[in-house]
This record gives structure tokens, sequence and C-alpha cells, in this order.
């Protein structure tokens, strides 16, 4: 972790000398464009705080490898438990389609995310609740 601490300090370093870079390049052509200069600046500013994120762990507990970068690390050494998911479920599904209905309202029209937002409710307390009827409930 304290290599990747390093990359992204070095990394969010780079990006802001190439903002700064960027801005006195858009002046001297007197095209000063504000999207260019603030999404490379961001980027800069979000590796640093991976970085500091990333030191700060180092710092806390040690330079603890992650099993992940082992070469002798077995499947069984990681986190075996990823949570409990249903092969058979729709649920999932028929909650991207109504967040999908939602958004396309915020993007398109309001009237569209009113009929989105009972679809959401209806999938989400569908999907908390689905093991507690039903061929599967317990």
């Amino acid at each position: 972790m304290k290599t990747t601490a390093r990359l992204m300090y070095l990394l969010g370093t780079s990006f802001l000398l190439v903002d700064a870079a960027y801005f006195v390049w858009s002046l001297i052509e007197n095209k000063f464009e504000l999207i260019g200069l603030m999404t490379i600046g961001l980027s800069g500013l979000l590796c640093l705080f991976f970085a500091f994120y990333f030191g700060r762990v180092v710092k806390a507990g040690g330079d603890i490898p992650w099993v992940e970068d082992d070469p002798e690390a077995t499947v069984d050494d990681g986190d075996s438990e990823m949570g409990y998911f249903s092969p058979w479920s729709w649920w999932p599904v028929l909650l991207a389609g109504a967040i999908t209905i939602v958004t396309l309202g915020a993007a398109i029209s309001a009237w569209i995310a009113f009929v989105g937002l009972p679809l959401l409710a209806v999938t989400l307390v569908g999907w908390q609740f689905e093991y507690y009827r039903g061929h599967h409930a317990r």
C-alpha cells in the first residue's frame, strides 16, 4: 500500500502540473476554457485524496500487504464470503429498469420520473422482502 500511495502522489502531482501548463497555454492562446481546467485539476485532487488515504492506512496499521499482491497466496486466503446473491431473483433487473425510468425522467421530463418513482419503491420493497414470501420464505 505504501507503493500505491507513492504512485497516487506522483499521479496527482503530475495532473496538477499538467493543469498549470494547460492554464498558462490557454491564456497564451487567448482561448480560456474552464471545463478542461477543472477536469484535470479535480482529477489531480482526487489522486491526492487517494494517496493521503493510503498513506494514513499504512501509518495506522503498518505496511500490511494485500492478499491479492502475495504470489504465494491461495484463493482461500482472501475474503471468501462476498455476500449472498439469489441466482433466480428478477428484482435487481426490475430495479435497474425503474432507476432507468427515473433517470430518464430527470433528464427529459419530470412526469416520467413521477411514473418511475412508484415503480422504484415497489421494486426496492420487493427485493428487500423476497425471502419473506413464497417458495423461499424463511
